[in-house]
């Protein structure tokens, strides 16, 4: 197939000096893996496919993102926010426990769907010699000892699949498709929802396949008189070549054109290698730390694999479901306690607004649902969203401190408003960020109650503080849930002022006005007023005013004080109950501190410890415990993410209205440069640093505007390192060294 090897010769050949992408940053490995977790992973945000080896035949596990059992289990009319108070202050939240959070590991469904596996007999094809991702391409080649290679991708803008063999030999080539135990007679797997419960509990029919000499077609009967199908395809070409294709369906039959030998590309490959000389010219970084550098390329690969324009928002496992005969981790849900959030940090700096926009787009489409649990539970006018939920926005409970947090909705809101800020799209502001702020505002305002001129929530938590105990809820405000109103109550402000409606943020500004500060002792900011930090903690909800919120500024006196004793008390705390996300977001905190050499450390721990073979987010420790007494393997993508975003945060900040370049390097960086990333207010910035020194600066204003900005050094001519610059759209301006 060698369609699939010359474009992506020249395209590394040709590739933009900046992009900065590597050989060495791809995936290489001598052999198959041997578990599904490290696999090579493929994907367009709709498909993906995991390329590894089971039981002694070549597999790739099929999925698409929207397979989905939505059968409903928690009727949230029968309950209210309300209700809840009640039995917590009756001392009687068992009560509440077996109604509205056993049923999610009771019952399996909703949850996400595995797809199927296609496999290849090794018998005739020798051992593996070389196993490569090229992340520059996203092709999978795979080359054995008898001469065949092998190659896999998904195609970036089409709904398929392609796979091909070259040189060889004679014997029939038989493909087989492996279905998802649904229906094998069998009750197995596990009885929890982070292992995965066992497949056979959904209790499907079992699926029919039908297959031809050269196509094979599976049919799967699902929940609710739905169902998908998988179908693929494959032709002998001249050469000793097959070349081959597949897709899935959701409740529709599944259709693939022919592979007909006249037509120039069979595959498409042009089309998706454009795709994706476009994501990767989007921005750039170069690091000297090569651990950093490999990982960060790897997980902005992964946010190309999994977002996609059109497509669902990043779920847990987004288009790599667990192969494992079991449902995924947490049933491969909508997590906004965190999880979502974190999936899309990187994308706004890392100039990929289009894939950053997935998660909005997705937010949008849920309203409808949003705004009927927020009536059915909460009683209130306004908008909420679930802090766990189905692919469609349906509330799935499970530790309701979280899956219904009064303040979920507030922390989507941040992606609204970040959306409009890195863009500063005009019709976006209008149309969606406005009122969806607005509408979340109003929630917010309505849910709470004012004791003595001051605003209340009736019932706070701070994820997962006391995991789900009644000890889980506070009676007063945590700085997770105060943080949120701060900032939402704030943006809605803002945006009304942008949309040139000044009662309405003066009435924002006066809600603002109601809340309390946050809460601080002698150890920085504490979980709620009378609880601190006492242990070690996965979730650094306590901290969000200093990291995404930036409420607190390391720029301001006493801000910078609150900033270092917090931090001194999770250091004496230690790191024994984190999981891999904890590292990722902390390295973020630490460089909003501008403590670069503690980000880089957790950097390199996350990096070193707490991913597979393959890059994926473990969440344990994968080294039997060094930093972590979590030592599992669930695989979940926030922890990739909030990883790259950790390394934007030493390269550039928004502190308040001043964009800073090089804000947290370690001093022993003496080579560092980044590309394009984005900033606030639709500004593209490149930055360097030659021998240790800051040498250049440059800035793209695509909408024009006001930008205060330091820079790492003093331009000539110039008494300070803090810059003013009035823009006009299309200009750019660069500042060297002197």
């Amino acid at each position: 197939m060698k369609k699939l090897i010359l474009p992506l010769m020249a395209v590394i050949a040709g590739f933009p000096a900046f992009a900065q992408l590597k050989p060495s940053h791809n995936l290489v490995f001598p052999a198959l893996a041997s578990r599904w977790d490290e696999a090579i992973p493929l994907g367009n945000g709709m498909l993906g496919a995991l390329v590894w080896q089971k039981a002694g035949r070549l597999r790739l596990s099929l999925d698409r993102v929207d397979l989905w059992d939505e059968r409903p289990v928690l009727d949230l009319k029968k309950y209210s926010y309300q209700w809840v108070e009640q039995r917590v202050l009756a001392k009687q939240y068992d009560t509440v426990q077996r109604a509205m959070d056993e049923p999610y590991e009771a019952i399996p469904w909703p949850t996400k769907l595995p797809g199927a596996g296609l496999e290849f007999s090794l018998e005739n094809l020798g051992s593996v010699t070389r196993n490569e991702l090229d992340l520059a391409s996203a092709l999978n080649t795979i080359t054995f000892s008898s001469g065949v290679t092998a190659h896999f991708y998904v195609h970036a803008s089409r709904q398929t699949g392609y796979f091909s063999f070259e040189n060889l030999g004679t014997e029939a080539f038989l493909p087989e498709l492996t279905v998802p135990g649904y229906n094998t007679g069998r009750q197995r797997g596990n009885s929890n929802s982070v292992e995965g419960l066992g497949l056979e509990k959904l209790g499907y029919p079992a699926g029919t396949i039908t297959r031809t000499a050269t196509s094979v077609h599976y049919r799967q009967p699902t929940a609710q008189g739905k169902y998908y199908e998988v179908k693929v395809n494959w032709k002998r070409f001249p050469g000793n070549k097959v070349i081959g294709q597949w897709t899935i369906s959701n409740n529709k039959p599944a259709q693939l054109p022919e592979l007909n030998t006249a037509l120039k590309e069979p595959t498409g490959w042009d089309s998706h290698i454009a795709w994706w000389k476009r994501f990767w010219s989007k921005s750039a970084v170069s690091l000297p730390d090569t651990l950093l550098e490999k990982q960060y390329y790897r997980d902005m690969y992964k946010l190309g694999a999994a977002a996609r324009k059109g497509a669902p928002a990043i779920s847990l496992q987004a288009v790599w479901t667990a192969d494992n005969g079991n449902l995924p981790p947490w049933k491969g849900d909508f997590h906004n306690d965190l999880n979502t959030q974190l999936s899309y940090w990187p994308a706004y700096t890392g100039n990929h607004l289009q894939e950053a926009e997935t998660f909005t787009d997705w937010l949008w489409n849920i309203r409808p649902a949003s705004r009927q649990m927020t009536e059915d539970y909460f009683k209130v006018k306004g908008l909420n969203v679930p802090g766990v939920a189905t692919i469609t926005g349906i509330p799935m409970g499970g530790w309701i401190q979280y899956s219904l947090s009064p303040s979920s909705g507030a922390w989507v809101s941040q992606h609204m408003y970040w959306q409009w800020k890195y863009s500063m799209n005009k019709q976006l502001l209008q149309t969606r960020v406005y009122p969806w702020l607005q509408e979340s505002a109003a929630f917010l305002e309505n849910i709470t109650r004012q004791v003595n001129g001051v605003r209340r929530l009736p019932l706070s938590s701070s994820p997962e503080y006391h995991d789900n105990s009644i000890r889980a809820w506070f009676t007063d405000w945590t700085n997770y849930d105060l943080s949120l109103a701060h900032f939402l109550f704030g943006a809605a402000s803002e945006t009304s002022k942008a949309m040139g409606k000044p009662a309405e943020a003066a009435h924002w500004d006066a809600v603002r006005k109601q809340l309390p500060a946050l809460d601080v002792d002698e150890y920085g900011l504490s979980v709620a007023p009378g609880e601190r930090l006492d242990g070690s903690h996965r979730h650094f909800s306590q901290y969000m005013a200093i990291y995404p919120l930036a409420l607190l500024q390391v720029g301001k006196a006493e801000d910078a004080e609150i900033i270092k004793r917090s931090l001194r008390r999770i250091e004496e705390k230690g790191t024994r109950a984190w999981v891999g996300y904890s590292f990722a977001w902390m390295a973020c905190i630490y460089a909003r501190a501008k403590e670069a050499d503690s980000a880089v450390k957790h950097l390199r721990i996350f990096a070193s410890n707490f991913v597979s073979a393959n890059s994926f987010h473990l969440n344990g420790d994968q080294k039997g415990g060094q930093y972590s007494s979590f030592t599992y393997r669930p695989f979940t993508l926030e922890g990739n993410f909030a990883f790259a975003q950790g390394v934007h945060e030493l390269l550039m900040q928004q502190q308040g209205d001043v964009l800073e370049i090089f804000p947290a390097l370690p001093a022993s960086w003496e080579k560092v440069s980044f590309t394009d990333l984005r900033a606030e207010g639709a500004y593209l910035v490149s930055a360097s640093v030659v021998n240790g020194k800051p040498a250049s600066v440059k800035v793209h204003a695509e909408k024009g505007g006001v930008l205060r900005i330091r820079l790492p050094f003093t331009p000539k001519g110039r008494e300070s390192s803090l810059v003013e610059l009035k823009l006009l759209p299309g200009q750019t301006v660069s500042f060297t060294n002197p």
